[in-house]
């Protein structure tokens, strides 16, 4: 029994150790798009909204989904 709590409280500091780390790397480390992947970005949304598309809203998203299920007929 004691074998297993103490692997718990192993694999629960690990868990705790690894988020520490990855919260302040979270908070030194900021991403800065380069000037290419901006560009980039742009011509994807140009041929997006150029060929109809748009984003939609949840309320969007749920009159077009269907909630009762497939009906065979």
């Amino acid at each position: 029994m004691k074998v297993v709590i103490l692997g718990i409280f192993i694999l629960l500091s690990i868990a705790l150790i690894g988020w520490m780390l990855a919260e302040v790397k979270a908070k030194f480390c900021q991403y800065e798009s380069t000037d290419d992947e901006v560009e980039a970005e742009k011509e994807t949304n140009a041929r997006l909204l150029k060929g109809g598309w748009k984003e939609m809203s949840i309320k969007d998203v749920i009159k077009l989904i269907s909630t009762k299920g497939f009906s065979a007929n």
